[in-house]
């Protein structure tokens, strides 16, 4: 939606209308799209909706009351609630609107809370419906002379989608994506549109439809299994991202990723098999969600994501002096980087040649960065930190989560079924300050990354 016509909807009143179909499901999405976009909105549902969505989960996202049942006056403080709810609002809409629904509406049979609602709105307000319901339940006859009826009252309808239904027929019937309907509605509410200009163009894209060659049923049953999931998956990330960007809005995020190297002489040094895939791919899912994102890396073969700030390091010790630097600005620090435990006392000045004696070379400790953090992190700060076990995984990271003083630690555990250097795959072990712990199933590292931040963003 461009942003003229998202200005359209600022300080609107939508007055949305829900019904018993299967597209329901979206409907919290829809309520939550307007608000967002600068709305107030005020629902109402038939009894047949509250299978498919409840009037609590409405009332939540919409923070008013929800009307389902037009003699129940206990959320219905003024008289004559129904006229009262009609000339509130700037625009109404049915959506998604059942096939029951149209007839009803398009007969004027108000037996229920939202007919009675939506035939005291007045001529002036408009109104939008959005059928969604099986293909053939949409090209029968009635259904849509139904249609052509209230479209000849002036309403504004919003033709379904084509596509895979949940009977596992493929045609039209489907509701429209939320950002469809969100700029059908902003459309709508522009200064000037000619409502019966949109429903000529409207007929063209219903008679298209209609005229579309169905799927057979057997041959769409598949189709349908997989577009619920789709669908299934889709809203779940879309709240996972509101979820996260609720949290991380005002957070800055450091990230380590990567080895270090420790050099022996110029051309030799001792390191690990990072490659810094996880530090990369939270980086990568981070700067979705957070205020800002330092990621101070390794060598490496990958590119930082774009707009993160990005230190590159060789060794422990440039490590350490990069995130001691940065720390106390810094709200979350998760520290993916694989440190080498040791270092050469007194590295060689030039090669070392080869000679037929052993070489014995004198290692000292690493700073212990990961515990020099958590020595001194205030209040309000989250240390993150990982571990890599071959065995007894678990134990030992509880003894490293409650010596370093971390309230996070992400176990990968390394075996012949994982293996988690330059993969992109991986399987992990999440435990907080309390052991609770948190199994992830063998998957990508982007979607492992989600998960960390999401329980990042619900540490007590």
């Amino acid at each position: 939606m461009n942003i003229n016509l998202q200005n359209n909807l600022k300080n609107k009143k939508i007055l949305l209308g829900i019904t018993g179909s299967i597209a329901a499901y979206k409907s919290p999405l829809l309520v939550r799209e307007l608000i967002k976009m600068g709305a107030e909105v005020k629902v109402v549902i038939t009894p047949s909706a509250q299978h498919f969505v409840t009037p609590i989960t409405l009332a939540s996202v919409s923070k008013n009351n929800v009307v389902s049942d037009m003699f129940d006056l206990s959320g219905q403080n003024e008289g004559a609630w129904h006229i009262h709810l009609a000339h509130w609002c700037d625009l109404a809409i049915i959506a998604p609107c059942s096939a029951t629904t149209l007839g009803k509406f398009a007969n004027g049979i108000a037996d229920n809370a939202l007919i009675a609602v939506f035939m005291a709105i007045p001529k002036n307000i408009p109104i939008v419906i959005a059928p969604a319901m099986d293909t053939t339940m949409f090209e029968f006859p009635a259904t849509q002379n139904n249609i052509q009826t209230l479209q000849s009252f002036g309403f504004s309808i919003l033709p379904p989608d084509s596509g895979e239904l949940a009977s596992g027929l493929t045609g039209p019937g489907r509701l429209p994506d939320v950002n469809v309907i969100t700029n059908h509605i902003a459309q709508v509410l522009a200064n000037g549109i000619d409502i019966h200009s949109v429903n000529i163009n409207q007929n063209e894209r219903l008679n298209q439809l209609i005229n579309s060659p169905l799927e057979p049923l057997d041959q769409a049953v598949e189709k349908g299994k997989f577009q619920a999931e789709l669908e299934l998956e889709q809203m779940k990330n879309s709240l996972i991202d509101n979820e996260l960007s609720k949290y991380f809005k005002d957070k800055k995020v450091l990230i380590t990723a990567g080895p270090t190297i420790e050099r022996i002489d110029p051309v030799r040094y001792i390191s690990n098999f990072s490659s810094g895939k996880m530090g990369y791919a939270i980086a990568e899912v981070a700067k979705k969600y957070a205020k800002e994102v330092l990621l101070v890396s390794g060598k490496v073969n990958l590119n930082p994501p774009d707009k993160v700030k990005f230190i590159e390091i060789e060794s422990a010790d440039e490590l350490n002096q990069a995130v001691q630097s940065n720390y106390e600005d810094y709200d979350i620090i998760i520290m993916a980087a694989a440190v080498a435990d040791y270092k050469l006392a007194n590295p060689f000045p030039q090669k070392h040649k080869h000679s037929e004696n052993n070489l014995q070379l004198d290692l000292v400790p690493t700073v212990d960065i990961l515990g020099s953090l958590g020595s001194k992190k205030n209040e309000n700060q989250i240390l993150i930190g990982f571990a890599l076990e071959t065995e007894n995984a678990i134990d030992n990271a509880k003894l490293k989560l409650k010596k370093k003083n971390l309230d996070l630690i992400i176990t990968n555990i390394y075996d012949d079924n994982n293996q988690v250097f330059g993969s992109d795959l991986n399987e992990v072990v999440l435990l907080d300050k309390s052991f609770n712990e948190s199994h992830i199933e063998k998957s990508s590292k982007s979607k492992i990354s989600i998960e960390i931040l999401k329980k990042i963003a619900n540490l007590k």
